[in-house]
């Protein structure tokens, strides 16, 4: 379970129910069925306009690796996996590696040193993973890129719904017992466009490019780590090369 995207969440929206209560508001004022429909309503349709609906799916099932999913193996640790790999094939041979195969936890690292130890030729084998790993990335980013869409058009729709209030408002200046609610819906979808982006639909495209960036850092190594292993690199040269990478990768984000 992805502990961090959960209790970010939570700490955002129980943030705001705190204000409101500190306030001396109640939570119910809050609950508008009208500006509800408003922005929720037209977010989605003005995100299923610049996507397709396949997309708007598939990016909604990436929700369950933002909230539930598995943390990335350390770099530490997946270097060292990949040098003793090496160290074995250096011993035994690539075929020697055959039986550790299917207690590989990391998929990527399964499949593709499967695959060299049924001898793909080392060529085929580097365009494969780099066709894996630009795939994955654009699949990816595709997913943050809708819910980043739907954090853009939010706010301009809340501000739709809040102008449809006012409008009702001023339409029922003559009866008083009416104002009320105009007023409510025009403050709360403003309230629920600003807050579904800056709460919900940003920080989750944010939290899909960071896992992107990491997930990318790790399959690169495991790139780099089979092609010293399929070519029998020694395995002190191989981790010193594994570890600059994950050195350079790590600077670069910092950047």
């Amino acid at each position: 379970m992805n502990r961090s995207g959960i209790l970010g969440l939570s700490i955002g929206v129980a943030a705001v129910i705190l204000g409101i209560i500190i306030e001396g508001g109640r939570v119910s004022f809050i609950l508008q069925p009208a500006a509800a429909v408003i922005v929720f309503g037209g977010t989605f349709g003005a995100t299923l306009l610049s996507f397709s609906a396949r997309e708007i799916i598939d990016a909604t099932a990436s929700l369950k690796g933002v909230f539930f999913g598995k943390g990335e193996q350390p770099v530490g640790e997946l270097v060292e996996e990949l040098v003793s790999y090496s160290s074995i094939s250096r011993k035994k041979g690539l075929i020697s590696l055959e039986p550790f195969i299917e207690g590989i936890q990391q998929s990527f690292l399964k499949r593709m040193l499967g695959l060299a130890v049924d001898g793909m030729p080392p060529a085929l084998l580097k365009e494969v993973m780099e066709e894996e790993i630009t795939t994955d990335e654009e699949v990816n980013l595709r997913h943050a890129q809708v819910f980043e869409t739907a954090g853009a058009v939010s706010p301009t729709i809340g501000i739709i719904g809040a102008v449809i209030g006012l409008i009702h408002v001023m339409q029922n200046l003559s009866e008083p017992s009416r104002l009320g609610q105009g007023i409510a819906v025009a403050f709360v979808a403003t309230l629920y466009g600003v807050g579904a982006a800056n709460l919900v639909l940003l920080p989750i495209a944010k939290k899909i490019r960071n896992s992107l960036y990491r997930k990318t850092q790790l399959n690169r190594i495991i790139s780099e780590g089979i092609m010293g292993i399929q070519a029998g690199m020694h395995p002190h040269y191989l981790k010193e090369r594994l570890l600059s990478m994950a050195e350079i990768k790590g600077k670069d984000n910092a950047a």
